[in-house]
């Protein structure tokens, strides 16, 4: 009964999340404020009006977009966590001490696997952010107007976060 309100509350807790993450963030371009994120799945097309101004920042931004792009790796290991999870909460406890089968071990290791896929996804899109900033930076260097976009919500320093606002 506690594993399964524990992995309820923690598919609630990461909907909740990351639901907050995308379309959220803003550059500012001529002293108007510009959505970076125009939708979920082509991050950083809000800026490709100013950014295909500039070759080189252009090609960065088509490569920060297809890194940004979900893999059949992440999919498929997601995939063989939820069933292994789904496997061992539908298996009768039968009292035999089989390795792989074993019901504790096929909902650890699907938990374990599902959550080991989404931090390495989590960590490739947060890495893929420098992409994004140097694109901004070489369209800076040579066109005007001017991009001003910092990645954290109160616009000083650099770091990176989920923000909520009440």
């Amino acid at each position: 009964m506690l594993k399964r309100t524990l992995l309820i509350l923690s598919v609630i807790y990461s909907t909740l999340a990351t639901g907050v993450e995308t379309c959220s963030r803003l550059a500012t371009i001529n002293y108007q404020d510009v959505l970076v994120d125009a939708s979920s799945s082509n991050r950083g097309e809000g800026l490709r009006f100013y950014l295909s101004k500039d070759p080189v920042s252009k090609e960065l931004l088509n490569q920060y977009q297809l890194n940004n792009r979900p893999t059949w790796k992440s999919a498929a290991a997601s995939t063989f966590g939820t069933a292994m999870l789904l496997v061992g909460l539908l298996r009768n406890d039968s009292g035999e001490d089989e390795a792989f089968t074993n019901k504790n071990f096929l909902i650890l290791g699907g938990m374990s696997l599902i959550g080991f896929s989404y931090l390495v996804s989590k960590t490739n899109q947060y890495r893929n952010e420098y992409l994004l900033l140097n694109a901004i930076e070489e369209y800076n260097k040579r066109n005007n107007p001017k991009i001003y976009f910092s990645p954290t919500i109160d616009g000083k320093g650099a770091g990176v976060g989920i923000g909520k606002e009440f």
